[in-house]
Parts: structure tokens; C-alpha cells; sequence
């Protein structure tokens, strides 16, 4: 491949798109709600018990699955879709048509659209901010002792060039 992103960019990458995911269906969660907000409070349970679902029996394992498989790519020119492994983009395809599917023939109702698309989203959200948080968390220690090596010569030779010795010491 002539053209790569590193593992960092590829974490970046799936945050964003976990995230962006996230706020699309919540978005279209708040619009539901909006239109039927009848039995708020009864939803917010309803909407916790999906969060806590879809995060921690779902979300997070694929979490832990895709940051192990990104650590395991090589440092660089990897492809920029490889955040996901082929199975995961499928999956993915099949859960948006699904939900275009439902919303579009009506088979669910808006209430339970806006619950379950209310706790899906924030489930979606966390885990792109968590690969988000992991790459900052990683960012400065993915340095090789070479490249930790070579950037301290270079700011040695740097600092040597710019510093001038007091005029008593010459």
C-alpha cells in the first residue's frame, strides 16, 4: 500500500467514528423522545439499562478486541479503514441498515426508538472516548528508544547552536 496512517491516527479514527455514530443516533433518539415525551422519567431507567447493555456486555469487549488488534499493526502505512477488522464493518453495515429499516417502516414504535436509540448512543459515545482517551494516553509513550535517542541529539545539537557562552568565559 503507497498510502498509510499510523496507529495512532487509526485510534483517532475509530474514536471519531464511534463517537460520530453516537451523536447521529442520539440525535435521532432526542427527536423521538421530543415528539413523545410521555413517562420521561420511566424512559431514563429504560434508557440506563440499554446503556448498560450494549457498553458493558458489548461495547467494551470490542473496545479492548480493537485496541489489541491496532497495537499489533505494524508503526506505520497501515490501511486507514483497518481500524475495524472485516466482520466488525459488516456488522456495522448490517446494524445501520437494520436501524434505517425499522425507522423507515415503522415496525417499532418512537417510544421505544427513543429509549433504546437514547441508551445505544451514549454506549456508542463512551467507547469512542475511550479509544479516544487511549491514544492520549499512548501518544508519548509509542516513542522507540532510536526515536526518544535521536530527537534528544537533535535538541542537543539545537541548543548547542543557540547557545553562546558569557563574555567572561570566552
Amino acid at each position: 500500500m503507497k498510502y498509510g496512517v499510523n496507529k495512532q491516527i487509526l485510534l483517532i479514527t475509530a474514536g471519531v467514528v464511534w463517537i460520530t455514530a453516537g451523536i447521529n443516533i442520539l440525535r435521532i433518539g432526542i427527536i423521538t423522545w421530543l415528539n413523545n415525551s410521555q413517562d420521561w422519567m420511566f424512559k431514563i431507567g429504560e434508557a440506563t439499562v440499554v446503556f448498560l447493555l450494549f457498553f458493558v456486555l458489548i461495547f467494551k469487549r470490542l473496545y479492548y478486541k480493537h485496541t489489541r488488534r491496532i497495537e499489533e499493526k505494524k508503526k506505520t502505512r497501515n490501511c486507514p479503514f483497518s481500524f475495524f477488522d472485516v466482520k466488525s464493518w459488516i456488522i456495522m453495515i448490517f446494524m445501520i441498515s437494520l436501524g434505517i429499516t425499522i425507522r423507515s417502516f415503522h415496525l417499532l414504535p418512537d417510544s421505544f426508538i427513543s429509549v433504546f436509540y437514547t441508551g445505544l448512543s451514549i454506549a456508542l459515545i463512551l467507547t469512542g472516548i475511550l479509544f479516544i482517551r487511549y491514544w492520549w494516553l499512548k501518544r508519548k509513550v509509542n516513542c522507540s528508544p532510536e526515536d526518544t535517542k535521536e530527537a534528544a541529539r537533535r535538541l542537543a545539537e539545537l541548543l548547542s547552536k543557540n547557545v553562546k557562552e558569557p563574555a567572561g568565559l570566552q
